[in-house]
């Protein structure tokens, strides 16, 4: 995964664009009142979450519809899957070595 697409999301703003299109496509304006900024800065992060693979949009007349791409998602959550079964197996031995100082304290104790 490149890094650019963590530079990308890192923005607060884009990612508040990229929470207004998980209903669905947009038009621009829709998108500006969603997230409450000027048309030309929503135009701009648009155009970044485009060059990234975030956002494509479609021509409808005078409009642009501006819509989610699933596949930099998908890569995202592959990357973070491998961390997450890193950080659980850690946990689960680290659950285990507890339970197991846990149980020698009680008879302990007993």
């Amino acid at each position: 995964m490149h890094i650019d697409v963590f530079q990308t999301l890192a923005d607060p703003t884009r990612r508040r664009i990229v929470e207004a299109l998980l209903s669905g496509e947009q038009a621009v304006n829709d998108i500006v009142d969603a997230v409450d900024i000027d048309q030309s800065g929503v135009s701009r992060h648009l155009g970044i979450l485009s060059k990234a693979g975030f956002v494509q949009m479609r021509p409808d007349g005078p409009r642009r519809l501006y819509s989610l791409r699933p596949e930099p998602f998908r890569a995202l959550e592959a990357w973070v899957a491998a961390y997450r079964r890193l950080w659980e197996g850690r946990l689960d031995k680290f659950a285990e070595v507890l339970e197991r100082k846990q149980k020698a304290k009680a008879k302990e104790t007993e």
